[in-house]
């Protein structure tokens, strides 16, 4: 029975799992963040040996000693930090030279989301966690994606951007360059500062870490359903963001006629704020009413493991085995 070894390498996080042919779950693990832009595609590939290592225990071999002998016969991996099709290539080339699988496939992370949440192969995800990104499959297999490389690529929000815009209205209504805001209050209760100022000041003199603004966003999302102009504006157009990421896709796809599931996901998406919930279904009514939308939630891996399994051309029993392994009711 051929079988696939599934990787979902997120930037906090790498969950692997060996599957078998027919949709059991052999054996899972968990390594380090999957961060090949920042450490490198050689240490990044090290995460996921580890995490196989991890799940494999005593069964695990020295990957690359022999490469006939590989963990599963297709890797199929999922990863943040796979943003262009440069940089799939080279993180699957570094897999294949280590000798993982028979066959190798490397794509982006949002594909894994994609396939985790609709229920077949194609459709469009947006993902809103500390970014966001989209990507859409047709029918046919074709693409439509975007470099998702943050302000340079023209992205706005997702969760650390959401945090960044309500510190600097929070500045600006303190220091008077802005209107008066909810969020200078937040900001400072948040921190246990006096001003918003310090805050700033510590993120600059790196006494704050900029990963701690995360913790605004589940706040600003309250601030902004209590009625602050301000915060609901910056939630407006977070929903203005996803839609318009989806539309895109769906425009590009030529499938803004036909009945397609949008696969929500990320960290402020399956939140499901309600006021956050309220605009998304408003917009995409109005503006893409033949999309379905569907929050994601299966974990990225197994859509990671469903990918392989369609690749391998597994079965509709061996896909719904998989399925109820992660919890799928269905």
């Amino acid at each position: 029975m051929r079988t696939v070894l599934a990787v979902d390498g997120g930037n906090s996080k790498t969950d692997v799992a060996l599957v078998a042919e027919d949709g059991t779950v052999l054996a899972t693990g968990r390594g380090g963040g999957f961060l090949p832009q920042s450490a490198g595609v050689s240490a990044a590939a090290d995460v996921v040996e580890e995490a196989v290592r991890q799940a494999l225990g005593p069964l695990a071999r020295a990957i690359g000693t022999t490469p006939a002998a590989p963990y599963g016969d297709l890797l199929s991996a999922y990863l943040a930090g796979a943003d262009l099709p440069r940089e799939e290539e080279a993180l699957r080339e570094e897999f294949a030279a280590r000798g993982f699988a028979s066959d190798v496939v490397v794509g982006n992370d949002t594909f894994a989301l994609l396939r985790a949440g609709a229920s077949g192969p194609w459709g469009v995800a947006v993902v809103c966690g500390a970014g966001v990104n989209a990507v859409g499959v047709s029918p046919s297999g074709q693409v439509a994606r975007f470099p998702a490389l943050g302000k340079v690529s023209g992205d706005w929000g997702g969760g650390l951007g959401l945090a960044e815009e309500a510190l600097w209205h929070a500045v600006r209504a303190e220091d008077g360059r802005g209107a008066p805001t909810a969020l200078a209050a937040l900001v400072t209760e948040h921190f246990g500062t006096a001003t918003v100022e310090e805050v700033s000041l510590a993120l600059h003199f790196g006494e704050l870490d900029q990963s701690s603004l995360h913790g605004l966003t589940p706040r600003l999302f309250e601030v902004a359903a209590a009625g602050d102009p301000i915060a609901r504006s910056l939630v407006e157009r977070m929903a203005e963001e996803i839609v318009l990421l989806a539309e895109v896709c769906l425009r590009r796809l030529e499938l803004l006629e036909t009945p397609t599931e949008v696969v929500l996901g990320g960290g402020v998406l399956r939140a499901r704020d309600p006021l956050l919930s309220e605009l998304l279904d408003e917009r995409f009514t109005a503006r893409t009413p033949q999309a379905k939308l569907v929050v994601a939630d299966l974990p990225p891996i197994a859509g990671a493991a469903l990918n392989g399994l369609d690749r391998i051309g597994a079965d509709e029993e061996a896909k719904a085995r998989l399925r109820g392994h992660f919890g799928d009711p269905l």
